[in-house]
């Protein structure tokens, strides 16, 4: 993947995520799981996502878009 294709790749994982923090088509639901409230297991399970795909993007594709050498290190 080139710099462009990689960047675009986060921009909608990123997106995706946002997306789906608002557990919008559950606002009226009023199911209980295990003593909680759905819309709550779709925020537990909402941050186990963002975790690992935040791990993911800390290994993988720390500053794309932003380092500007396949180096990435500082000039002294």
């Amino acid at each position: 993947m080139g710099l462009d294709r990689t960047a675009a790749f986060w921009a909608v994982v990123l997106f995706a995520l946002v997306a789906l923090g608002v557990p919008w088509f559950l606002w009226r639901d009023s199911t209980v799981v295990y003593g909680l409230p759905l819309w709550l297991w779709w925020h537990v399970g909402w941050m186990v996502l963002a975790a690992v795909v935040f791990r993911t993007f800390a290994a993988r594709a720390w500053g794309v878009g932003i380092e500007s050498g396949p180096s990435g290190g500082d000039r002294a």
